[in-house]
């Protein structure tokens, strides 16, 4: 390679680098990286809620079902349980499991579709609050309705900085 071709790539690599920089120090990149580190924690609460609340509510309004123990083995063989069948490392359908993501899925879905609800209501409300404010006054002389700051009617020229 030339050392034309080398310094042609260097200032390459280095507008990249500041193209690179400037797209991760975007505001809608910064957002999306907390969005992404808050989901990651607040699914650890949803797992937690689905495992050690909801499931055992389940399972003991069905009685005594448990869903982590549905499976089918795949290699002909029988297993008291999902782990058990794991650890023999047989190839295993593990619907239950799914159905206990599927679950969380569900859980998850709900409590943001409840959150966004409460924050849209929350924003119309500041944004209904917003348009009550005044932005048009009378001007006590000629009775026309003028801008909440003007300090000069339009009309009748009288000084409003009384």
């Amino acid at each position: 390679m030339s050392e034309k071709n080398l310094k042609d790539l260097a200032g390459k690599g280095k507008g990249f680098a500041n193209e690179f920089r400037e797209f991760i120090m975007r505001g809608s990149v910064m957002d999306l990286a907390v969005g992404v580190i808050i989901g990651g924690a607040f699914q650890a609460i949803i797992n937690s809620l689905v495992n050690d609340v909801i499931m055992p509510l389940i399972s003991m309004l069905t009685g005594g079902i448990d869903f982590t123990n549905w499976f089918i083995s795949l290699d002909g063989n029988t297993y008291a349980t999902y782990a058990e069948a794991q650890e023999a490392g047989a190839a295993v359908l593990g619907y239950g499991a799914f159905i206990t993501a599927l679950i969380n899925f569900l859980l998850m879905a709900l409590v943001i579709f409840c959150l966004i609800k409460f924050l849209n209501s929350v924003a119309a409300r500041v944004k209904k609050d917003e348009a009550a404010a005044p932005t048009e006054k009378e001007c006590p002389f000629c009775k026309t309705k003028i801008a909440i700051g003007a300090v000069k009617c339009p009309n009748c020229t009288s000084d409003l900085t009384e």
